[in-house]
């Protein structure tokens, strides 16, 4: 299992993420988050606080680090946790 969060202050729409992981999708204002209703996604949680959104996934971990790696200004963080 794993978590997706993504800083929705830095993240500024170029979506890479999108080409690289089908899970991440553009929301309703222009940024990228996570569809709640992909396959693997246990839970999509907003953080207004930290102005984040953060995802927990279970299954391959591999394309969620690619579209994290992809990401120009570094929005994306991917984090294994424990089950």
């Amino acid at each position: 299992m794993f978590e997706i969060e993504i800083d929705r202050t830095a993240c500024d729409g170029i979506f890479a993420c999108l080409a690289r992981d089908g899970r991440f999708v553009e929301d309703e204002t222009g940024l990228a988050t996570i569809d709640a209703d992909a396959e693997g996604v246990i839970e999509v949680a907003r953080d207004d606080e930290r102005n984040s959104v953060v995802a927990t996934v279970e299954g391959n971990i591999d394309d969620a680090q690619l579209a994290a790696q992809a990401c120009p200004p570094d929005a994306i963080t991917v984090r294994e946790v424990d089950t």
